[in-house]
């Protein structure tokens, strides 16, 4: 049996525990509210065969929370998500809301800015363009560059359709003349005068460039890039 003493410890334990529990709860209900303002980045969840023509990256949004829980946030995990309807052509506005805006539980989303975005979604589509070599640098010995050979000589791309109608060719990434007197072969990128535009394939083609010697009182020519 637990003596009356005893008893009484216990009893006065469990008062101190409530009462230590009771501040912890009060201190943290008191605790004091901070701001903070953040750039998140946006993503799109599109329709299938369309894409964005110069999206927004991201909005500043202003956050609430309790001090601690605000400064111990990380950007990263604040994201902005933008569902585009099915159907959707050409400008599109949409209203952000904080229904938009992925954060924590115990943090509100006090403001965004901009708060309106204006889409311009276009179609996209797929085309072969062809690939020209872009040379730079100066051959050996006065050396002289032939026809060069591209294998394979086209790229397919995929992009919106508006970028591609005018979209005449691609190029390569630059391949050096410099030190060279006799005929060579290398691999370089195929690159997209266009951010929009994203080559599927081939990335690489092997670009062939023969060499011929200058002829006896001939000046040099100087290559020009496409």
């Amino acid at each position: 049996m637990i003596g009356r003493g005893s008893l009484w410890g216990i009893r006065f334990l469990a008062l101190v525990i409530a009462l230590l529990l009771w501040f912890f709860v009060s201190l943290q209900r008191r605790e004091q509210q901070s701001e903070k303002v953040i750039d998140a980045s946006i993503t799109y969840n599109l329709p299938t065969g369309t894409t964005l023509v110069d999206p927004v990256q991201d909005v500043r949004i202003r956050l609430r929370g309790k001090t601690s829980r605000i400064r111990s946030l990380n950007q990263f995990a604040v994201d902005v998500v933008v569902n585009v309807p099915e159907g959707a052509r050409g400008p599109v506005e949409v209203q952000l809301s904080a229904d938009n805006v992925v954060v924590p539980e115990d943090i509100e989303v006090a403001s965004i800015e901009p708060n309106r975005l204006l889409l311009q979604i276009d179609r996209e589509v797929q085309r072969s363009l062809p690939v020209k070599v872009k040379l730079m640098g100066e051959p050996a010995a006065g050396a002289v560059v032939g026809e060069v050979a591209i294998t394979p000589d086209e790229a397919l791309v995929s992009g919106p359709e508006s970028r591609l109608r005018d979209l005449r060719w691609l190029t390569t990434s630059n391949v050096n003349l410099n030190g060279h007197a006799l005929d060579f072969e290398e691999t370089a990128v195929v690159v997209s005068p266009d951010p929009l535009v994203r080559v599927l394939r081939p990335t690489m083609v092997t670009v062939r460039v023969p060499m011929q010697p200058p002829a006896i009182g001939e000046s040099r020519p100087r290559e020009k890039s496409p």
